[in-house]
């Protein structure tokens, strides 16, 4: 498990350390602060190496750069092993353009999944993805990671390893139409997988179909089907946005774990009983309902994999969702578990940990340090709000004043139910009394 990160010269700030929980670390903060980059961080730190470097068509996941090649810059980071725990800081070397790295393959942090923003995956497996030492030289006889573009999730993932062409994956629509059809465990594991990330009840409810489909004559292949809520079968390709992010997390998540039990066999190793999961957008193309339960599905699906109540996973996802934040109130455990926030201030990206504190209501958590909203309100009634609060600050504000505030409020379409109008329908009543020639 990832137990730090200490970056120097690197990234939106001079300097930044994030010290990591256990288990479960949610990541905060506006649009372009550097949420996604801790991620490429934290993936390189348990890996070495950059998604981009392994698989050009991902449209992210480049390696990091100093911001002032004229200074020393580095990455320093910790992570606990299956059998101990290391401590490491890489120095940036301009003339080779990479991060200095001990030679040899990674410490092991058991099997580690990266889902990407742009739709892409990256897997690194203890048992699958290392590489020998000899002397100072690494030789590689095995890939350092398997790294999917989005589009080779669903239709395979082809690579090189020792000059040959080799078939990392068949991809999520062969794949799963393959475990179906031989109707055992693979098929059983992502069919659970599919409803602990998808929940629902009833007619609400996210399976596999109960046939394959054929989306054209010119393409042969079987394709898998959803049962949708509606009564029909639809072909995996024909679903939606949201339906095919949990669709390709789950073929993901079970190819890794049924890919890792074999190569384990193989070696005559023991499957891990480590994972860690890093998320970029978690509540990426998904229904409030889904954001809801994604979080605790993630923590919950290694057990579903694994079969061991034993299992540990370590979570490390960025989120622009306040569904996110809302819905880890009732697990959130301040001894596992950590909330970090990025802030702009005066010019500087700032990186803190902040207490988690219940807030209840996901309007709550709008206006709270994660999302730094004035108001749960559209952009007209924030600035409506907003004026109207003004008004009531004044010691005597005239009539004129009142009126306009409150056309400002009409005009910004707050609705009947909203609070704010309890307090201000009566204020509005009393100036328009108070005012000459107005009273009763």
């Amino acid at each position: 498990m990832l137990e730090f990160l200490d970056l120097k010269n690197v990234g939106p700030a001079p300097a930044m350390r994030m010290d990591l929980a256990p288990r479960l670390n949610l990541i905060t903060g506006d649009n372009g602060l550097g949420k996604s980059f801790l991620l490429d961080v934290a993936w390189w730190a348990l890996t070495r190496k950059w998604p981009q470097d392994l698989n050009a068509n991902l449209t992210s996941g480049y390696a990091a750069r100093p911001t002032d090649l004229g200074q020393k810059a580095s990455i320093g980071f910790g992570l606990t092993s299956k059998t101990s725990r290391f401590e490491y800081e890489s120095a940036y070397v301009p003339d080779e353009q990479s991060w200095r790295g001990r030679p040899g393959r990674p410490w092991n942090p058991g099997l580690v999944i990266y889902a990407l923003a742009d739709g892409g995956f990256a897997v690194w497996d203890s048992a699958r993805n290392y590489w020998k030492k000899k002397g100072n030289v690494d030789i590689q006889d095995r890939l350092p990671a398997y790294v999917f573009s989005s589009k080779e999730v669903w239709d395979g993932l082809r690579v090189t390893i020792d000059d040959r062409p080799t078939q990392a994956s068949n991809g999520l629509v062969a794949d799963w139409a393959s475990w179906i059809r031989e109707g055992r465990a693979d098929a059983q594991r992502m069919a659970d997988v599919l409803a602990l990330l998808a929940p629902g009840a009833g007619a609400d409810s996210l399976r596999p179909g109960d046939r394959f489909a054929r989306i054209s004559v010119n393409d042969a292949r079987d394709i898998p089907t959803v049962h949708m809520g509606y009564g029909q079968d639809v072909p995996i390709l024909y679903a939606s946005l949201g339906i095919r992010r949990i669709a390709a997390l789950s073929y993901m998540l079970s190819w890794a774990w049924r890919e890792h039990l074999i190569a384990s066999q193989q070696i005559a190793q023991p499957p891990s009983s480590r994972v860690v999961m890093l998320f970029d957008e978690l509540e990426a193309h998904l229904h409030p309902r889904w954001q809801r339960a994604v979080v605790p599905a993630l923590l919950d699906v290694v057990r579903t994999l694994t079969q061991s109540d034993s299992a540990a996973v370590q979570l490390i996802a960025a989120t622009h969702s306040p569904l996110v934040l809302a819905s880890v109130e009732p697990l959130f455990d301040v001894d596992t578990d950590a909330w970090f926030d990025l802030d702009l201030e005066q010019a500087r990206v700032v990186l803190r940990r902040r207490p988690y504190v219940r807030l209840g209501e996901v309007g709550n958590w709008l206006t709270s340090e994660a999302f730094d909203l004035a108001e749960p309100r559209s952009l007209a009634g924030e600035q409506a709000v907003r004026a109207a609060r003004a008004v009531l600050a004044e010691a005597q504000p005239s009539l004129e004043q009142v009126e306009a505030a409150d056309g400002l409020l009409r005009g910004a379409g707050l609705p009947d139910i909203d609070p704010f109008w309890v307090r201000w329908d009566h204020f509005v009543e009393e100036a328009r009394k108070a005012a000459p020639g107005r009273g009763p």
